[in-house]
């Protein structure tokens, strides 16, 4: 059996049917992007990639290893984890310690975390979670389940995090310690203060060759032209490049990852085609079918194909 057939095989033709030959645009750096455009292509889709943000270390790096220091000492009773990125950025902190980041946590640690690949990134690096929302990935999702009562809380997260996931936590009596443990930047980052570049962990190898990494100048060349019929955005920074970058999008449709993502985006005027309410490969992929179920507004002109 082939890496995609498990894709193909649930529906017979009919998945490939309603995307063959479909030209995806999914706005995330390769690194981030591997099992969505496995996905894509497993359905007969061609996945392009617009690398939109990138992800560099926290300015402030004092008070994170403040923290982070407390966190290996026992100070906190709870880790909220919203993002792979956070789990990158505490595992470079590990690393200047001469540690990984299940080594530095106290066994007596508690984890909470949000969204499949977060829980999977702990995981891999033998981290176990005790708490995660089933229903809506989000930061509402978790505060809608946090147990009620007086407990310290360490929350490291990006430095243009929403603070509605704080503010739900303390509602519920907890004492939460929020931190920037990194910096979102249009991308590329800046080589010497990347978080790539910092950051420890398991490596990924594909043996597919890698989809086509657009400039946003090429994007909107190809949207202006009618040959993209979608794009993938997976959070609110990304659809403010998109629509700063791309709109109008004409015949490509607005993929959303996420609630807070699709609320960006119609905020800025954007139509907003489908939202992947979970975060997951077949999720993101039945998001992007249903927002080709449709048809579009205008014609759509694929390119001819190439020559051997």
């Amino acid at each position: 059996m082939g890496r995609h057939s498990s894709l193909r095989q649930p529906h017979g033709n009919h998945v490939a049917a309603e995307l063959d030959g479909a030209r995806i645009l999914v706005a995330r750096a390769p690194d981030r992007a591997g099992e969505l455009v496995s996905a894509l292509r497993g359905a007969g889709a061609e996945p392009l990639l617009l690398p939109l943000i990138d992800f560099e270390v926290a300015s402030d790096q004092h008070s994170l290893d403040v923290a982070f220091d407390a966190l290996g000492a026992g100070a906190y009773v709870w880790l909220v984890i919203t993002s792979v990125t956070t789990v990158q950025a505490l595992e470079a902190k590990a690393a200047e310690r001469g540690a990984t980041l299940e080594t530095w946590l106290p066994g007596s640690l508690q984890v909470a975390t949000i969204g499949p690949a977060t829980r999977r990134a702990l995981q891999t690096r033998g981290i176990g979670v005790d708490l995660a929302p089933t229903a809506e990935q989000s930061g509402a999702g978790l505060a809608g389940i946090w147990p009620e009562g007086r407990t310290r809380v360490f929350l490291p997260q990006a430095d243009i995090a929403d603070p509605a996931l704080r503010r739900g936590l303390e509602a519920r009596g907890a004492s939460v310690q929020a931190v920037t443990a990194y910096r979102t930047v249009d991308y590329p980052a800046d080589p010497a203060r990347s978080l790539a570049a910092h950051a420890a962990g398991p490596e990924h190898h594909d043996a597919d060759p890698p989809p086509a990494v657009l400039t946003t100048a090429e994007a909107k060349t190809e949207v202006a032209a009618g040959r993209l019929h979608a794009v993938v955005a997976a959070s609110p920074s990304a659809a403010r490049r998109i629509h700063a970058e791309l709109a109008p999008l004409g015949g490509c449709r607005f993929v959303a990852i996420g609630r807070s993502t699709a609320g960006e985006a119609e905020t800025l005027g954007l139509t907003v085609a489908s939202i992947a309410e979970q975060p997951t490969a077949s999720g993101l992929l039945a998001a992007v079918i249903r927002s080709l179920a449709a048809p579009p507004s205008r014609p759509l002109t694929l390119p001819p194909p190439s020559t051997p």
